[in-house]
């Protein structure tokens, strides 16, 4: 066997391979064997079927497999050996191999296009200089969580008539006579819309228009049943028919609100209930913050690193392992952000070989012991059912289909937290504190960046 590697670019190749008789022909003999031993034929006894017998039937089906068999293992182990840094998967040529005489050739040759990618600069240093916004916990978020609690723990009530405060159910109509549900918050709808939803009964119907009524997407697919991407673009009347209106009086801030809220003696003063509420939003704060920040840190990663990537390649192999799914008119749209995801998974990677980043699988077994215990309620669950959460645990990593697509989630996700904090240690991040409101629109204007 002989194996070469043509390289006209830095990120285009041609392995070719040269096949002799000699190559292939000890494991197609063997196969032949295999075959006599298990063939159960008329006229011959089981295990004795002749070697004549099996080529005929079978020959050249055994020759191609063996050496297709052959062909895949060299093309990987070349590439391992080498070391080469390829991208997708080896494509062969289908027209050099469609001209292979199988019945007559003895010695063959075939051909795989690889892309490859080139060895990149990072620059992972503190002069790499990127800002986290901290969002502030201030006194109106925290009265607006005490508003929001006050109203989901109290007592609801059915008024005849529709208040201020109140809340429509319904059965909403569009133009076109299509029905859908309808759930209507009263205070949370533009100023100059919510006097016409007041003083409304059981049955009563009225139009309003859904650009006017709120802003809000999360309002206006509740009030028409639509995906809130969806009822961003709505244009248009609607008819609601009251079917139900409900009332809630806010509960009190005393003991009862605070064991709904956080527990049982969770906390046990108004303090503490406010102090408790501000750890809780911070936290959910920091989370949203530390997302928009590794956010902004792979887009500088990506913007601010070259990467020479071998484009006419990706985009036959796309086509040619896309199922006919993939075509120019796809490509067109999607290679650019494409490329981007598979640049940022080399950054990534680079990044776990510079800094010797690995996870065990203890690791990954400890992080979804984790997940089950937040599952089912907190860390003692782990006492209570002993020898068996290591069970829960085997059968959750494993999935339902038996192919560890939990483990791979966990892993990847590990992996990417360990390299984030590699990367995070190195550069320079700069910190601004910002309203929750200054912070959305910097979420928002990222997320259309």
């Amino acid at each position: 066997m002989n194996i070469t590697l043509d390289q006209p670019s830095p990120t285009d190749g041609l392995i070719r391979i040269t096949l002799t008789e000699s190559d292939y022909q000890p494991k197609v003999e063997e196969k032949v064997r295999e075959y006599s031993r298990k063939m159960n034929i008329k006229g011959f006894r089981q295990g004795k079927v002749p070697a004549g017998v099996v080529k005929k039937m079978y020959g050249k089906s055994i020759l191609v497999e063996e050496v297709n068999h052959m062909l895949s293992h060299s093309v990987s182990e070349y590439i391992k050996e080498n070391k080469l840094k390829v991208l997708g998967d080896p494509l062969p040529n289908q027209e050099k191999a469609r001209l292979i005489d199988w019945e007559t050739q003895k010695d063959f040759e075939f051909e795989f296009q690889i892309g490859l990618v080139e060895d990149f600069l990072l620059d992972l240093s503190s002069q790499v200089k990127v800002k986290s916004y901290i969002i502030e916990v201030d006194q109106k978020v925290i009265d607006d969580a005490v508003e929001d609690m006050k109203r989901r723990f109290g007592n609801v009530t059915h008024p005849d008539v529709s208040g201020e405060t109140d809340n429509l159910f319904g059965d909403v109509t569009d133009a076109s006579g299509e029905k859908k549900s309808s759930y209507i918050q009263i205070t949370k709808l533009a100023k100059g819309e919510q006097k016409k939803f007041i003083a409304l009964k059981k049955d009563d119907e009225i139009t309003f228009d859904i650009q006017k009524i709120s802003d809000d997407p999360v309002v206006r697919s509740q009030a028409v049943s639509a995906t809130e991407e969806a009822a961003g673009s709505l244009t248009g009347t609607y008819t609601l028919k009251v079917t139900n209106i409900s009332h809630t009086e806010p509960a009190e801030v005393n003991q009862e609100l605070f064991d709904k809220v956080f527990g049982k003696d969770a906390v046990k003063t108004e303090e503490e209930f406010l102090n408790k509420i501000r750890e809780t939003i911070a936290a959910n704060y920091q989370r949203e913050s530390t997302h928009l920040l590794e956010h902004e840190i792979q887009h500088h990663l990506v913007d601010h690193t070259k990467v020479n990537m071998p484009d006419n390649f990706l985009k036959t192999w796309l086509k040619a392992s896309g199922d006919g799914k993939i075509d120019d008119e796809v490509i067109g749209k999607e290679f650019e952000e494409y490329k981007k995801g598979l640049k940022w998974d080399l950054i990534l990677n680079k990044i776990a070989e510079q800094h010797q980043i690995n996870v065990e699988s203890g690791e990954v077994r400890i992080r979804a012991k984790q997940l089950i215990a937040q599952q089912f309620g907190g860390a003692a669950i782990a006492d209570q059912l002993g020898d068996k959460f290591d069970a829960i645990a085997d059968n959750y990593l494993s999935g339902q289909d038996g192919k560890g697509q939990n483990f791979m989630r966990l892993y990847n996700q590990i992996r990417q937290e360990k390299i984030m904090n590699a990367v995070k240690a190195t550069i320079t991040l700069s910190e601004k504190k910002v309203s929750l409101e200054e912070f959305k629109k910097l979420a928002e204007a990222h997320n259309h960046g």
